[in-house]
């Protein structure tokens, strides 16, 4: 959520950097601010209402204690009046506010400087390129069909017992996905990440703490009965365990790692791209997540980009970054680079990884704080990435590792897997 005061202040370099996300801000961000005004104003006169009633009833004990019964009877009147103003008041003032809350949540995070204008995903700026892509055999298959041939990930079992994107992982499958989440977590923590377990459910106020909700509210899970949503990703639950924190300098970097199941409705998402393991509803992730001095957040996302290159140059995947653009930017985001694995089987990359910092975004919906030299309170800075998201990396060793008498493993994950290969 942007800062009233930003707004205030910046309002035009504002509305002219939201334009790089294709949206013309300026009406909700003027109704902002002449509700701000109006909320200051009816705040004024509240505490105006207050001071006075406060004022006039040490008056009337004055008088009472002083035997002037007949005029404090008289002010007393008007201390009824005045309560029944500050009632008013309060409740304009409480409606107000909520309506203001509700605009500042519709306006999306300012792009960093660096973000390439565009409309879509096309326009995303390639920024760096690593690995061979290998050349497969004549009648090389996807992933899918792979699955199938060696009995090791079941999608009509998946159908059959909650429906499609619901895969169950079989034998060597299951081993090599759990290799993979022992991989991704053992590489994140000797990199100073500390590893942590989570909720797989969320309430409202961490859906609201780092902008899930109200934005993504169609693609999340709900269970009604509780009021609680099934997590989309582990940096929900992460993020949120510093809402309503307050940190000291040196408590910089906070560093967390994570894997967790993540649900996804992902309503509308059909044709021959999503098949397999390409779009799924509940997939397995392993996350870290970064609080960081507002000085220090562009140095760590740089860190965190290339912590993740290193991943996938040990599991030998060809791999690509890019840079969002302004209309393929998340909501919550000021910058993100999206990480991309060569699948060779079907011709395409494969997004596996995003790796995001939101600035003060999140911070200021979290009310998550630090204190500077000067002992006053100022919004820390958030960042998480995907280290990594399982499926479409699995479908890229899959596919690209695939020989004619088998798959080989990627050599870095033999010694979690116990075999090195699939036949």
């Amino acid at each position: 959520m942007l800062q009233l005061q930003a707004i205030r202040e910046d309002k035009v370099q504002i509305v002219e950097a939201l334009k790089k996300r294709n949206i013309d801000a300026l009406p909700l961000i003027e109704n902002v601010l002449q509700l701000d005004e109006k909320r200051r104003s009816l705040q004024a006169r509240l505490d105006n209402t207050l001071a006075e009633s406060n004022s006039i009833s040490k008056e009337i004990g004055a008088l009472y204690k002083s035997g002037k019964a007949a005029e404090a009877n008289v002010l007393k009147e008007r201390t009824g009046s005045l309560k029944e103003e500050s009632k008013e008041l309060n409740e304009e003032l409480t409606s107000t506010a909520a309506e203001l809350q509700t605009l500042l949540y519709q306006i999306p995070n300012v792009p960093h400087t660096s973000v390439p204008a565009g409309s879509t995903e096309e326009d995303n700026e390639e920024v760096f390129r690593e690995g061979d892509i290998p050349t497969l055999k004549e009648g090389a298959i996807p992933h899918w069909e792979l699955a199938k041939k060696y009995d090791i990930i079941d999608f009509e079992l998946g159908v059959k017992i909650a429906g499609a994107g619901f895969p169950v992982y079989k034998g060597k499958g299951a081993r090599l996905q759990r290799a993979l989440i022992s991989y991704f977590l053992d590489k994140n923590a000797a990199a100073g990440y500390n590893e942590i377990q989570v909720p797989h459910l969320v309430n409202e106020a961490s859906g609201y703490g780092t902008g899930q909700l109200p934005d993504k509210e169609g693609q999340m899970y709900h269970v009604g009965e509780d009021d609680l949503y099934l997590i989309p990703t582990a940096e929900v639950p992460v993020t949120n365990i510093f809402r309503d924190v307050i940190l000291n300098e040196s408590d910089f970097p906070v560093t967390h790692t994570a894997y967790t199941p993540c649900f996804r409705r992902e309503a509308g998402s059909y044709g021959a791209h999503v098949r397999g393991l390409n779009r799924l509803h509940q997939f397995d992730k392993v996350e870290i997540v970064r609080v960081e001095h507002p000085l220090k957040s562009y140095e760590a996302l740089d860190g965190m980009v290339e912590h993740v290159k290193n991943i996938l140059r040990e599991l030998k995947l060809p791999y690509r970054i890019l840079r969002l653009c302004g209309g393929d930017l998340g909501f919550t985001a000021a910058l993100t680079f999206d990480f991309e694995v060569f699948s060779t089987a079907q011709d395409r990359w494969l997004e596996i990884s995003s790796v995001s910092n939101f600035e003060t975004y999140q911070a200021n919906r979290l009310k998550l704080r630090y204190k500077d030299d000067n002992g006053k309170s100022q919004l820390a800075h958030t960042l998480n990435g995907s280290s990594l998201a399982l499926p479409r990396v699995l479908a890229g060793i899959l596919e690209n590792y695939q020989t004619a008498d088998g798959i080989q493993i990627p050599e870095v994950l033999v010694p979690y897997t116990g075999f090195d290969k699939i036949d």
